[in-house]
């Protein structure tokens, strides 16, 4: 599936950029959510760029279907003196408590002054930031004590900015979630698909699954064997279609005269992967950057 076969809407990106620069100004910071499975495949690379010298917070959402180790290595990575990291995952509200001391951490100079000037009640006005299907309006809904934005394990449905207000001092503003108009990379386009992060009405979802399977092999071979009952020598020299094929196989998908289901083969391995049942599993380290 080379890159230039996915493409996003520009218009959108741009919308959204417009966007994102007129309402920074009135933010104290920019809270940012990766998938925690592929952390730098899901951060637009133009978020660095318009955000500039805000402070920014980033959760690893979705941390309970990543690599636990692996998350640790992208924690670190992700900290320094202007920002940082937390583990969450939105949907169960694991991680959200740490947000609020994290948040004060980050503009404890700020805070201080606004001490000074007797402006201590002032409520922290936060940007959330992500591609769609991350976890944006989980956050907020958890965040806020009931729904307020609207969620579904889909992308592309937040399609305007709101404000929303939190039990914790922070006021949100929920920005739309793009992708970028282009892929360059073939690594990123793909983790993105992997994921869900793509529609999968605009993908080749059978020749998508036959990449996961290769890359899950690569990766976790001990969780996929174990999943689906395949034997790691027999599969050790297998190429991505053949792998593919065996797993359907060996699940039974299987159409009149023996031939594999290569459609609910694909299904299969996706849904699974995305719901972590083959393993909790990430795609990336930051050295394959």
């Amino acid at each position: 599936m080379p890159s230039s076969t996915i493409q996003w809407f520009p218009g959108h990106m741009a919308k959204t950029r417009r966007l994102m620069q007129e309402c920074l100004s009135q933010v104290d910071l920019v809270i940012e959510l990766l998938d925690a499975r592929i952390p730098d495949s899901s951060r637009n690379p133009e978020i660095l760029k318009i955000v500039k010298d805000k402070p920014i917070l980033t959760l690893l959402n979705k941390c309970n279907l990543a690599d636990p180790a692996k998350n640790k290595i992208w924690l670190e990575h992700y900290t320094s003196e202007t920002s940082a990291c937390l583990l969450t995952d939105c949907a169960n509200g694991d991680g959200l408590s740490a947000i609020e001391a994290a948040v004060r951490r980050l503009l404890a100079d700020k805070l201080a002054r606004y001490r000074e000037k007797g402006m201590e009640g002032r409520r922290i006005r936060a940007m959330v930031v992500g591609i769609p299907n991350v976890g944006k309006s989980s956050l907020i809904n958890k965040l806020a004590g009931q729904k307020k934005a609207r969620v579904e394990n889909r992308p592309g449905v937040t399609v305007a900015k709101q404000w929303v207000s939190t039990s914790i001092g922070i006021d949100l503003l929920d920005m739309p979630g793009v992708l970028w108009p282009k892929f360059e990379n073939e690594r990123v386009a793909q983790n993105l698909a992997f994921t869900g992060a793509i529609k999968d009405d605009i993908l080749q979802l059978e020749e998508l699954a036959m990449l996961l399977s290769a890359k899950l092999l690569a990766l976790y071979p001990r969780e996929l064997c174990a999943r689906y009952k395949l034997d790691p020598e027999e599969i050790a020299e297998l190429d991505a279609y053949d792998l593919f094929m065996h797993i359907g196989k060996k699940r039974g998908f299987l159409m009149s005269g023996g031939a594999v289901n290569e459609r609910r083969t694909a299904d299969t391995l996706l849904d699974e992967f995305r719901a972590a049942q083959i393993g909790r599993m990430t795609l990336e380290l930051p050295q394959d950057i």
